[in-house]
């Protein structure tokens, strides 16, 4: 929880050595603005060139995108990612739904349309504005910025209203690592727990008899009765 004091933010919690308050500015003042370029689910492809649209923020969401499964070939005026570039959906079912973010992480990726695109300044981490976007009080102002009923819009424009709080480069790396490496031990216990599923599913269908058989497909070493 950050707290605030004047145009300066103190957090409750933060790594050793960092004193100085967060900085509070307008997002404009931080960062630039732009669109990504309208492709849709029909023109995917199995192969080509990698493409993220704006779906993929909703059913696969992840605050760095290292690597993309879904492929088109390319058309004229494409926006490719140069990396390091912010992305957040320009629409969605849900205000809350829709105001969250990413990090294209490799260049050569296509942007799809419905995607803003924010590029940050020198001085703001892509990773830690994705974080503060998606889960800080950004969030929130954000996604009460959204427009409409059925569909919600999120424009640029609202984007760079956004007051957005934030330490120095060298914090915000810190911030950013920390995360990244705690969603590196979710997904690797995530792929453990799977793993196990599977195996309790695989053992209860073969220790226990089958079409009146008195004999388990497995049993344990020892037990043949």
């Amino acid at each position: 929880m950050v707290e605030q004091h004047g145009k300066t933010l103190v957090p409750q919690i933060r790594f050793a050595g960092f004193t100085d308050p967060w900085e509070q500015r307008k997002l404009g003042e931080l960062c630039s603005f732009s669109k990504g370029c309208g492709y849709s689910k029909n023109d995917l492809r199995d192969q080509g060139t990698p493409i993220i649209l704006y779906g993929r923020l909703y059913t696969n969401y992840e605050t760095q995108i290292h690597s993309v499964d879904t492929f088109v070939k390319p058309l004229e005026n494409s926006v490719y990612s140069e990396g390091g570039e912010v992305i957040i959906p320009a629409s969605g079912e849900t205000a809350e739904d829709i105001s969250i973010a990413s990090v294209v992480e490799k260049p050569g990726i296509i942007l799809g349309g419905d995607l803003n695109v924010i590029t940050s300044s020198a001085d703001i981490d892509p990773v830690f504005l994705a974080l503060e976007l998606s889960y800080g009080k950004p969030h929130f102002d954000l996604a009460k910025r959204a427009q409409g009923k059925s569909v919600v819009h999120i424009h640029n424009e609202d984007i760079a209203n956004v007051f957005f709080g934030h330490p120095n480069i060298a914090e915000q790396r810190r911030i950013g690592a920390f995360f990244d490496r705690l969603d590196s031990l979710i997904t690797l216990h995530q792929r453990k727990y799977d793993k196990l599923c599977v195996l309790k599913k695989s053992m209860l269908d073969k220790m226990f008899p089958k079409g009146g058989s008195l004999y388990p497909e497995i049993r344990f070493a020892g037990f043949t009765d």
